[in-house]
């Protein structure tokens, strides 16, 4: 009897989609990613709704969304909630070796035979953060071992780029910059470095004197392509060692990035696009069909299903996401165009998006000062720049109409209130809800570990 098949899936942290060429964007970003796309199948609309990435990943390997893990935060406290069962944790009762590269200390890191770490953050001695070559230091001699065994192996990297620090190696730095960086006419990062919660971890990472924003915005743009030349690496190996032909490909994330925008300044806070749009590859050959575009809504929730489904893993979980396996066979998914999001970085909010809509609604008051209620209208406003909550008071009525009934709805299938209303100390100051704008501003911060 031939092996089961294999799984590597990789987690690319803080990678928007509209920053990849594979999705329009207009810098050649994903040549490599591209390629291998060209192979599987792309998901065009796919969605991380719970930000960031405690709550992104603990969606993404149990198929349920952030009432059925239970997890909203970033500082998340404690385990998964309910009877959550991790994706490690099937296919090691199925017979796989699991390894995880990077996943320590995540509340969904349950389940890996094995756990290995990589410098993911700190500077080399040129300044620059080559993370995702540390990681394939590590990660190729472990797909090595891995593929020479006898049992099938689910193989998980988290990768750390393009998460911040944006410090591309060269030629990647100077990739997509062509000017001067530290021109005193410049002042796009003023407003950047006068806000006190992150001006110290700029300091600690920005290159000295740069007053561009557009060189950091490139930077960004020049980790994304560093991360894909580097991805190439392990699709190499795959092909050298024989087991692509029987090895499952999934490319995602945890969640975007809001770069100089919004007023978030080179993070993932907010519940803005940028931050909820990430991408979706799958490549299986002979089962996923090669060269395919979906536009279907796919998201987080819906990976491990789907995974399961492909690899003909069979078990009684009732996962909140939903197979999309079946696309693949020219057969059609449930349509879900609308769904709740919830964001617990530096920030407590939810809201509810539908193609037309994006309702975000503060449950304490923010260190921006942005307001309690925000409105924004996707079609003709896709950057999300007009907040016309006051305006359309009617829309936002529904919107919040929907999103509490939604929010009742699941309470009553999982037992518990929202983890978004009971995770009142978020932030890990022991201090509880914010009472002011002026109280999270004072609080909130964030240094450069070096």
């Amino acid at each position: 009897m031939s092996k089961k098949p294999n799984l590597i899936l990789f987690g690319i942290d803080s990678l928007r989609r509209d920053h990849m060429s594979l999705y329009g964007y207009h810098r050649l970003t994903t040549p490599h990613i591209d390629r291998f796309a060209q192979y599987g199948a792309v998901f065009e609309n796919h969605f991380s709704p719970h930000i960031p990435t405690t709550p992104g990943y603990a969606s993404m390997l149990t198929g349920l969304d952030s009432f059925g893990t239970d997890v909203v935060a970033l500082r998340h406290q404690g385990g998964l909630g309910g009877n959550a069962v991790t994706l490690a944790e099937i296919l090691k009762s199925e017979g796989y070796v699991t390894a995880c590269v990077g996943f320590t200390g995540n509340v969904a890191a349950r389940g890996f035979d094995h756990y290995l770490d990589y410098e993911g953050w700190r500077k080399d001695d040129t300044g620059r953060c080559p993370k995702a070559d540390n990681l394939n230091q590590v990660a190729l001699p472990l797909l090595e071992r891995l593929a020479a065994g006898d049992q099938p192996f689910f193989l998980f990297l988290r990768h750390m780029d393009p998460h911040t620090p944006y410090l591309p190696p060269a030629p990647f730095d100077r990739l997509f910059y062509g000017g001067n960086e530290k021109d005193p006419d410049h002042r796009s990062l003023d407003e950047v470095f006068r806000f006190k919660p992150f001006a110290e971890f700029f300091k600690g990472w920005f290159p000295e004197g740069v007053t561009d924003s557009a060189y950091i915005d490139a930077q960004y743009d020049g980790a994304v392509a560093y991360l894909d030349a580097s991805v190439q690496a392990l699709f190499n190996r795959s092909d050298d060692l024989g087991i692509s032909g029987n090895t499952l490909f999934v490319i995602t994330s945890d969640h975007g990035e809001t770069l100089n925008e919004h007023e978030c300044y080179y993070d993932h806070h907010g519940l803005y696009d940028s931050n909820l749009t990430t991408p979706l590859i799958f490549r299986f050959q002979g089962r996923v069909p090669e060269g395919q575009r979906y536009s279907a809504y796919s998201y987080t929730k819906d990976i491990t299903p789907t995974i399961l489904d492909l690899l003909n893993v069979h078990t009684d979980i009732a996962f909140d996401g939903r197979s999309l396996a079946p696309l693949f066979a020219g057969g059609q998914v449930t349509s879900d165009d609308e769904f709740y999001i919830t964001e617990c970085t530096w920030m407590r909010k939810h809201g509810w998006r539908t193609p037309e809509w994006k309702l975000i609604v503060a449950l304490e008051p923010d260190f921006h000062g942005k307001p309690r209620v925000e409105l924004y209208d996707l079609v003709r406003d896709p950057e999300e720049l007009v907040n016309v909550a006051d305006a359309r008071a009617d829309i936002v009525t529904e919107l919040e109409r929907r999103l509490n009934e939604f929010v009742r709805l699941r309470e009553a299938a999982v037992g518990r209130t929202n983890p978004i209303y009971t995770n009142t100390d978020w932030h890990g100051l022991g201090t509880g809800p914010f009472t002011s704008s002026e109280a999270a501003y004072e609080a909130l911060g964030i240094r450069y570990k070096r």
